[in-house]
């Protein structure tokens, strides 16, 4: 019997990537549902491509514009209370969330409390509120979260199949160093957005490819994996890998140290995710090692990308701090985006909206997006 599949998030990378993967797999899964932000021409091609039955655009206006007669009997919805919907929709057995921003927090929150398997691309849902979502999957049958990011899913992999007794001592995160990488900071003042986008390795949405350049993104994954796992900050390591072949490495007390090697294409993680705990072929290859010839690691830079830093800070201090660090980092590269800061800029928005928060205690789903709220806020005010 096929499962049934809604993507939030379908017109981005890895949205287009999952519908990939699906038309690869054929039969053994069915698009229920489709969400995007407002790519309205795409979202539609996509659902009379694959029969998906509804559809829902974040954005409201976008989805008023759409002449309903064109809609040939498709479903639509706008809004975050359409896309909550979505997620939980008794039809579903899977909701892949590949949503970018804090905006994924609400539908992961319902898909997991309505027991359906969450196949996690955002970020930001266990950077807010990883104890809630944790908490969420072991609670409702059904209701779990298998990671989508490659380095996730790597370590979850990893860590599933060779972890039965404990023995995990800790984890090894890799991260290609982004396109500035070896750069110091007067060639980081001076970069522009456009030069931000080119990713040596990976190809992303804008937001996550910024990120990668500044290294938040690693940061926002070493919170993520400390939830995923129940792992302590000083137990998650990231190193540098420019050749994005090791995704993720995991080290046990007994001194043995396991990596998770494959090419640089998400499409690998996200059938994962669909097909969890079985491994189906398909037609992407395997490394050539030999025409990669090295695989070569290196320390991060924490004097020239102190996003990082900030990151683990954030985790360790607890509380809404890591709902706070994902909110100003978003701000900061909205505003880097627009082009009213420099690049340098993003760590330090980061950096002071965090000296404003206290940490500890666990807070309420509510508390979390009104830290998220004000972040923003004072973000944004610190360049005035």
């Amino acid at each position: 019997m096929s499962k049934s599949v809604c993507i939030l998030g379908a017109t981005g990378s890895i949205g287009e990537n999952t519908l990939a993967v699906l038309k690869e797999l054929g039969s053994r899964f069915r698009v229920v549902s489709l969400a995007a932000h407002k790519n309205t021409g795409r979202l539609l091609e996509s659902a009379r491509a694959f029969g998906a039955a509804r559809i829902c655009l974040a954005d409201c206006p976008a989805a008023e514009a759409i002449d309903r007669q064109s809609l040939g009997g498709i479903e639509l919805g706008c809004g975050q209370q359409s896309l909550v919907e979505l997620a939980a929709d008794p039809e579903v057995d899977i909701v892949v969330n590949a949503m970018v921003g804090s905006a994924g927090l609400a539908p992961s929150v319902a898909a997991l409390k309505a027991g359906k398997r969450l196949a996690l691309a955002n970020k930001e849902s266990l950077v807010m509120a990883g104890a809630h979502l944790m908490q969420l999957a072991g609670l409702k049958p059904g209701a779990e979260i298998v990671p989508v990011d490659s380095e996730h899913s790597a370590l979850f992999q990893l860590i599933d199949l060779n972890d039965s007794r404990g023995a995990l001592e800790k984890i090894i995160i890799t991260a290609s160093g982004g396109p500035f990488r070896g750069s110091d900071r007067d060639r980081l003042e001076k970069v522009t957005f456009a030069e931000s986008l080119n990713h040596p390795t990976w190809s992303m949405g804008p937001k996550i490819t910024i990120d990668s350049a500044s290294l938040a993104n690693k940061g926002l994954e070493v919170i993520e994996a400390h939830f995923l796992f129940a792992l302590g900050y000083d137990n998650i390591e990231v190193l540098v890998h420019p050749q994005s072949i090791v995704h993720g490495m995991a080290v046990f007390h007994d001194g043995a140290v396991l990596a998770h090697m494959g090419v640089p294409d998400m499409r690998i993680p996200i059938q994962y995710a669909l097909t969890y705990p079985e491994r189906l072929q398909n037609s992407i290859s395997s490394p050539d090692l030999t025409a990669v010839g090295e695989l070569a690691f290196e320390p991060v830079d924490e004097n020239n990308f102190p996003c990082l830093a900030l990151a683990y800070e954030a985790g360790r201090k607890g509380g809404v701090a890591t709902a706070v660090f994902n909110a100003a980092n978003e701000a900061a590269v909205e505003l880097f985006s627009r082009g009213s800061i420099a690049f340098t800029r993003i760590p330090d928005i980061i950096e002071n909206t965090l000296a404003e928060v206290r940490g500890g205690g666990e807070p309420s789903l509510e508390e979390i997006f009104e830290a998220d709220n004000w972040a923003r806020e004072f973000a944004m005010r610190l360049i005035a």
